[in-house]
């Protein structure tokens, strides 16, 4: 893929030049989609109410300061994993969108974002395990949260559990996250090789989510630019779509809309044994 000119390269995307789109789907095995996802767009508003100043229109203002994209993958049973997405998905747009001061710094310390995520994580496992003292139905719910968060040309991924973000860079698919499971644990030892381990029951057993008896939110900056593809999933996408293939959907693709419905078929075709989530965005530009 052509690196981009450099008036392109600089220039933070209008509106109309981002190309996103989510689905979700419960699979052809279980009755109920746990699975939850969100896209949004964080922005600076300003509303005049009353002025005495002409061509006061012009003051208005709805920029854009940041997009969000979050897969959640919940855990727990059937209404105790789809409230534990769903509540996490919402806590965490709540305190992202609260906390606008992160948006508008200028400096390249990224610590403030970098805790304003973990706090947000935080605050979500919090509230999911006063839910669960508060009612013993929804005990032992948890979800897992893969958030993206980008103030171009950063980007920040916040990483709990084993939903994934993978990134399409000049023609080449890498995976960004880590899953947090005790599979990957024994790989990352040596105890089990990467084939091996994804067959077995340590490959679904989370070490850590939101919610759960262990949260250990991960934080990764990426630099981002045109023609980079973002794909956030759950696992019952990678469960039967290989990485092979999603590099290849993601190098064809016409469209985030598209990409995202041909990887959702491949998912169901493969067998559809897990609810299937899938995310994917970009920076397309268009003259005018």
């Amino acid at each position: 893929m052509p690196t981009p000119a450099p008036a392109l390269a600089t220039r933070k995307p209008r509106e109309d030049e981002i190309d996103a789109h989510g689905v979700t789907h419960a699979g052809k095995v279980r009755k109920d989609n746990q699975d939850h996802f969100l896209l949004c767009s964080l922005r600076k508003q300003v509303v005049v109410r009353l002025t005495s100043l002409p061509e006061a229109d012009q003051l208005a203002d709805t920029e854009r300061l940041a997009s969000l994209a979050m897969v959640a993958d919940g855990v727990g049973g059937a209404a105790r994993g789809e409230t534990a997405s769903r509540v996490a998905l919402a806590a965490v747009t709540q305190y992202v969108s609260r906390s606008m001061r992160c948006y508008y710094a200028t400096s390249d310390d990224d610590g403030e974002f970098y805790d304003a995520l973990r706090e947000g994580a935080r605050q979500c496992h919090a509230e999911l395990l006063r839910l669960g003292e508060q009612d013993p139905d929804y005990q032992g719910m948890a979800t897992t949260l893969t958030l993206y968060l980008g103030v171009w040309p950063r980007g920040y991924l916040l990483q709990v559990g084993d939903s994934r973000c993978y990134l399409l860079r000049e023609g080449e698919l890498t995976q960004i996250t880590r899953d947090q499971t005790m599979a990957q644990d024994m790989v990352d030892l040596g105890v089990m090789q990467a084939e091996e381990a994804a067959g077995t029951r340590l490959a679904h057993t989370l070490t850590s989510s939101i919610g759960g008896s262990q949260t250990d939110p991960k934080i990764t900056r990426l630099d981002m630019t045109w023609g980079h593809v973002l794909l956030l999933c759950s696992d019952g996408l990678t469960r039967h779509v290989s990485d092979d293939r999603i590099r290849d959907v993601l190098r064809a693709m016409t469209s985030a809309r598209q990409a995202c419905e041909t990887l959702l078929h491949d998912a169901l075709e493969g067998g559809g044994s897990d609810n299937i989530t899938v995310v994917i965005g970009r920076a397309l530009s268009r003259k005018g």
